[in-house]
């Protein structure tokens, strides 16, 4: 198990003086992203960054995208200095998920979609000089942040840049993800991403009625 400091510390931490830590920070969704800015923004200059090809179909990412676009004009909030949106590549997904199709949501595939996705935002980060790298991947209920964690370190060691530890779903981060959704509109997705998280979530929603 990783130990760490909270996120907030470790940037302080690495603050120079009158120049703020440089953080990219790939997102997952709008509604995730909302609460890790709030926490974030008075630490560093935020990038986000939408790299989300396990999201299916197209309309789907699409609407997440621009939901993303959507946040940072509407919140209007601090620290966010740019955005990444990158292109629809389900195939990348494909690639690394294609072994694992018959895995339970949260087992192997998880795990290579999430590096499949911490590979690309360490790369980035390691390309544009930033200070280093976060996910907000955490937020939800459903992700172990030790996993997520684990993998983050890893790839920071081999792309050479700092990669910021957390749990934002701690200390209510979920719970205020749904407050800021709520109060600026935000489009809350029913699953993951993947076809296979769609119909897992259909399925327990069936069983539910």
């Amino acid at each position: 198990m990783i130990s760490y400091q909270s996120p907030e510390e470790k940037l302080k931490q690495m603050a120079r003086v009158g120049d703020p830590p440089h953080l990219l920070l790939h997102c997952c969704c709008a509604p995730c992203a909302c609460s890790v800015i709030e926490r974030l923004a008075s630490y560093c200059r935020i990038t986000m960054m939408f790299y989300n090809p396990n999201i299916a179909p197209f309309d789907e990412y699409s609407l997440r995208a621009d939901e993303l676009r959507k946040l940072t004009s509407a919140s209007g909030r601090p620290g966010v200095s740019n955005m990444i949106i990158s292109g629809y590549c389900p195939d990348a997904y494909n690639k690394v998920a294609e072994p694992f199709m018959d895995e339970p949501e949260g087992g192997a595939r998880c795990r290579e979609c999430y590096r499949l996705r911490l590979e690309e935002t360490a790369k980035r980060a390691a390309e544009g000089r930033f200070d280093c790298f976060a996910t907000t991947l955490s937020v939800s209920p459903h992700k172990n942040a030790e996993i997520i964690n684990d993998i983050g370190c890893e790839l920071g060691g081999k792309y050479g840049v700092e990669y910021l530890c957390s749990d934002f779903k701690k200390n209510d981060g979920y719970k205020r993800s749904v407050e800021l959704s709520r109060e600026l509109g935000l489009y809350r997705q029913s699953y993951c991403g993947c076809n296979k998280s769609q119909i897992e979530s259909l399925g327990r929603h069936t069983a539910d009625v």
